[in-house]
């Protein structure tokens, strides 16, 4: 949301109704206050009918000006009895202090959803004048009903949840209501009450939507929970009670049912000390009685603060006739609290509203097919108006599977953020809030009890609000109609145009134009349309996979046939010869692909029914597209062949040319090229493997008598023939791509990439010097091994301190001697080095590796080269030089990789430096095999939304983009180091086909379609994450 004068999607605008700027915190007739100068930030909130809304702040806006955002765009008059909460980062629920900046209370605001809910509950309905304000409390209690926290008996819920059920469709239709009922769950046990909601439901025939939100408030407010926030606590005797507060004052429940209430004439002092929450009672003058003080136990000094603080507001709102004015700033020493409420009290509002000509606004209903007047009372006959307006159909709910954030749809739990702490007193340790007797204007119904404070967290369970099974469903983000991640505006990833139903028909304009059929409940006619349309077999899904990655390695050869080319073509500098040699070895390609591609799309779309539904057997199979395609490639191995001749042409011109140099890597750190260049060189080689492994689990799960057998297996006969031909040459170039790789890295080397030599493994080692075990990075050849520290050079280069020849090099298990866990010794010609290893695993796979590359110094007739620099030769470099480090923080925040300048700092070496782990040449092979691509949702730790996202593994790294059409990541997710699980049945995770993934504190969830997807992502991504778990071939031989 930008300005809220320039916005144009306010719930009455939608209808064409004139703009209404009544504000809860402002003054009559005054506009939201301008912007304060600085950054603007994006904040979500997420509203009672489950929408989201993205609103822009100034870092230094105070939470009020959110809040009255918030009620501008809802057009909204009495907005002070509502507030807007989110969890901080000990999981606790805290409301927006107002006063407050927003951003110093919320410690991760990208990560969190505030949520717009009712704060303050009055005792009678009647005093909330305006319908929408009544809309917003009957959303309240449909939410809380939901989740279980409004109890009652089974006859009072009934007839509650026929007067929503009216709201939302209508009038009684047996047919009708009772699949509404099988598609929405208003009861944690509404099955076992169905009968008796039809049957209340059969006598509200005729009664409008505002009608049926006066009734239906009208039946909580006379619930003893009706409100009713509980906060956990024990008396004296150690007794399990819980502590609300109302309108009338606090109130102790034990269980539900309540066992005191504490009227506020009767308190004198309410405060808290440490994890006691202390009441001090009047002395009652008729029975010469002294000051009574009652002490409450809680679960800590901040659940005891959360707990005062709503005390302190819910006194101010119903007892004071004004605002409290703010305390004088003490000279010297402070004393209390300096919290106090920030607002309109309840009087204020009703004077406010009967004084002012509010003109009414009609207003939208989410769930409703009918529209609300907005100016007619609820008793008036004339507001049974049932005009229709372009609606989400009635028995559709929120998705949950839709696409947050860099987020496209979290649900309402919010990620830590914390409130900070208010200036409170020492003296004594206690913090006080006076209680000082007053008007009470609204407390002529003194029964009637209301409260709010922290919600139950019931978010995770099925059925409660927030999950797939709840009517209250997954919020959706729209930022001026449009879906977001992470505020950015983000079209639809489907099949379906943006902003079309399944049927044909246009959405509603309040449902993102990300939702797809997906986002309507469905009968069992539309299950099994869904099933034409999204096949189950296992050939479609092995057919999907060619799809996403074909749509990814086109993305890669654009790279090199356009942005490279386009880039390197405006400087003379770049060597025309070099120019052309790329351009007709990989346009070719980039054409062909191209028309493969159109192929593959066109046959997924006949296999899912989309354009030939009538058709079955026909177009359910994949081989012979392959087959005519890879018979096509073949004419292509000519174009194949040269790609080394292009890889090393570009090294010649970067070796004799510095311009040409800076030119390749000013453009490597373009967007675009999210790995290095040298990398994309080799994709159409990495294809054919891939091609290759496809087609053998096709043919591993056709049967020899389908169909599709015949074209499959003689496809994989072509491709496996031409792998066969170019693994040679495929194999050299990794090598030597690797090594220019390294090269970059690292800085002291004259001569890497010289014939005859061959990487084998880096990583972390711990090397053994006076100072103790220093951290140092290794890096093992055919020839030598050469140790480093990371440097302090803009590029995050790594130092070489110095080298060891292999030839005649012994090694040595040295554990018993330095009595260094996993260490073993070194001994070359010239020097010894002792090193240890962070594991028993990691130690055994260099000892293995560096024992194998001693024995192929020793059998190699190439002479020895020596890889420092002279200046690194002469001038030795300290071994107490180790660099700067970053912080892991760096590289496993999602935003790591591609915001940092050239991705240098993210490269394989850098991660293995910081994840404290190695990785071979066999590995990058096998990673260069189990590339991936495709949807899948994510979720972090501390939220309860999943976001669409287009996720590409490679490099042992997740890329994430927000459509698989985007030309560049938006961020990416280094794997080395990380675990690979299904989550816990303790982690409330209920979906199917999720894993997890886990190092140190950094966890991701993520949701694929299908079993057999899940089984593909695990399976690659288990490649990539911890070494202990990867099980790999000997060499790289082994492998083709």
């Amino acid at each position: 949301m930008v300005e809220p004068a320039d916005r144009l999607s306010t719930a009455g605008q939608r209808l064409g109704a004139t703009e209404s700027f009544g504000v809860s915190t402002l003054e009559p007739g005054l506009r939201p206050p301008a912007q304060a100068p600085g950054r603007q930030v994006s904040i979500r909130v997420q509203m009672l009918d489950d929408t989201q809304e993205v609103f822009q702040i100034s870092q230094r806006s105070p939470g009020k000006l959110l809040f009255d955002l918030v009620c501008v765009h809802l057009n909204l008059v009495e907005g002070d009895y509502f507030g807007l909460e989110y969890q901080d980062q000990r999981k606790m629920t805290v409301w927006l202090d107002l006063l407050k900046p927003t951003l110093k209370q919320l410690r991760r605001p990208k990560n969190t959803i505030l949520r717009f809910v009712v704060k303050f509950f009055p005792p009678d309905h009647t005093q909330l004048t305006e319908e929408l304000t009544q809309y917003l409390f009957a959303l309240q209690i449909k939410r809380d009903l939901a989740c279980g926290r409004l109890i009652c008996n089974d006859t009072s819920a009934a007839l509650m949840v026929s007067h929503i059920i009216q709201s939302e469709i209508g009038d009684f239709d047996e047919t009708q209501s009772w699949q509404h009922l099988l598609h929405n769950k208003y009861l944690p046990d509404q099955d076992a009450i169905r009968d008796k909601i039809t049957d209340c439901h059969r006598k509200h025939v005729g009664q409008t939507p505002a009608e049926s939100d006066y009734q239906l408030l009208e039946i909580a407010r006379r619930l003893e929970m009706y409100g009713v926030r509980l906060h956990p606590a024990k008396d004296r005797e150690g007794t399990k009670l819980s502590l609300s507060v109302a309108h009338t004052g606090v109130l102790v429940f034990q269980g539900y049912t309540k066992i005191n209430a504490f009227n506020w004439s009767k308190i004198r002092k309410l405060s808290f000390k440490r994890k006691r929450f202390l009441i001090k009672l009047r002395a009652d003058p008729s029975q010469n009685a002294h000051h009574d003080t009652l002490e409450f136990a809680m679960a800590s000094r901040d659940c005891c603060k959360i707990f005062w603080k709503i005390c302190v507001e819910y006194h101010a709102f119903f007892r004071l006739f004004e605002e409290p004015k703010p305390k004088p700033k003490p000279i010297l020493f402070t004393r209390g609290s300096s919290f106090r409420f920030s607002g309109r009290t309840q009087k204020q509002i009703i004077d406010y509203v009967k004084d002012s000509e509010v003109k009414k606004v009609p207003f939208e209903r989410k769930h409703s097919k009918i529209l609300s007047g907005g100016s007619m009372s609820p008793q008036s006959s004339s507001f049974r108006s049932q005009s229709q307006v372009p609606k989400e159909s009635a028995m559709s709910v929120p998705l949950a599977d839709q696409p947050d954030s860099a987020r496209l749809g979290h649900q309402a739990e919010f990620n830590g953020t914390e409130e900070p702490a208010a200036t409170t007193s020492v003296a004594n340790g206690s913090h006080d809030m006076q209680a000082a007797p007053g008007s009470d204007p609204a407390q002529s119904r003194q029964n009637h009890h209301a409260a709010g404070s922290e919600p139950e967290q019931q978010l995770l369970n099925p059925g409660s609000p927030g999950s797939e099974d709840s009517p209250l469903g997954s919020p959706f983000v729209i930022v001026n109609g449009n879906g977001s991640v992470n505020g950015q505006g983000m079209g639809g990833t489907g099949d379906l145009d943006p902003g079309q139903s399944p049927e044909g028909g246009q959405l509603s304009p309040l449902t993102s134009p990300l939702l797809n059929d997906a986002g309507y409940v469905r009968n069992e006619d539309e299950d099994e349309a869904r099933r034409k349309k999204f096949p189950t077999d296992k050939a479609y899904f092995i057919a999907k996979e060619l799809l996403t990655t074909e749509r990814t390695y086109l993305k890669d050869l654009q790279v090199i046939t356009v942005s490279f080319q386009g880039f390197v073509g405006k400087d003379e500098a770049f060597p025309d010869f070099v120019n052309k040699l790329i351009s007709t070895s990989y346009d070719p390609l980039y054409t062909f692909h191209q028309g493969f591609l159109k192929e593959v799309e066109q046959r997924l779309g006949q296999w899912e029914g989309r354009s030939n539904a009538h058709i079955k057997g026909d177009y359910q199979r994949i081989g012979d597209v392959l087959l005519k395609n890879i018979q096509g490639l073949r004419q292509l191995t000519v174009h194949l062949k040269k790609h080394s001749e292009c890889l090393v042409e570009l090294e010649r011109a970067c070796r004799s040319s510095r311009k040409v140099e800076a030119l390749c890597r000013e453009f490597e750190q373009q967007r675009v090229c999210y790995l290095p260049f040298n990398i994309f060189l080799l994709r159409p080689l990495h294809r054919l493997l891939h091609y290759k492994l496809i087609l053998e689990r096709l043919c591993k799960h056709y049967p020899p008598t389908h169909d599709d057998f015949r074209d499959s297996r003689a496809a994989l006969a072509d491709i496996s023939e031409m792998v066969l031909q170019l693994q040679g040459t495929m194999m050299k170039m990794e090598n030597f791509q690797k090594l220019l790789e390294l090269k970059k890295d690292l800085t002291g080397i004259d001569n890497l990439a010289i014939p005859g030599r061959e990487f084998i493994r880096l990583g972390c080692l711990s090397k053994l010097s006076g100072k103790g075990l220093q951290q140092r990075m290794f890096f093992l050849f055919s020839d030598s091994l050469v140790y480093t520290s990371r440097g302090m050079t803009p590029s995050n280069q790594f130092k070489v301190h110095g080298q060891l020849p292999l030839y005649g090099m012994t090694i040595s298990e040295s554990e018993e001697e330095w009595g260094v866990p996993h260490s073993f010794t070194l001994f070359g010609q010239r020097q010894s080095v002792v090193v240890a290893a962070s594991c028993a695993s990691e130690m055994e796979r260099w000892v293995e590796d560096i024992r194998m590359a001693i024995d192929l110094a020793e059998q190699s007739s190439s002479p020895y080269t020596d890889l420092l620099s002279t200046s690194l030769s002469d001038n030795k470099l300290s071994e107490d030089g180790g660099g700067e480090q970053e912080s892991e923080e760096e590289l496993c925040g999602s935003r790591s990789s591609l915001e940092r300048q050239g991705h240098r700092g993210n490269t394989t070496v850098h991660v293995c430096w910081h994840r404290n782990t190695s990785v071979s040449m066999v590995d990058f092979s096998v990673a260069v095999e189990n590339q991936l691509s495709g949807n899948l949702l994510r979720k972090f730790k501390n939220s309860n939304g999943w976001q669409k996202l287009w996720v590409v593994f490679t490099n042992f790294s997740l890329f994430f983009y927000k459509l698989h059409q985007d030309d560049y990541p938006l961020a990416s997710l280094p794997l080395l180091g990380y675990s690979v699980t299904v989550p816990s049945e303790s982690e409330n995770i209920h979906k199917d086909y999720v894993f997890k993934l886990h190092f140190k504190s950094h966890v991701y969830y993520f949701r694929s379609e299908s079993e057999y997807t899940f089984e593909r992502w695990m399976e690659v991504i288990r490649s990539a994450t911890c070494s202990a778990s990867r099980s790999l071939p000997s060499t790289r031989k082994d492998l083709y």
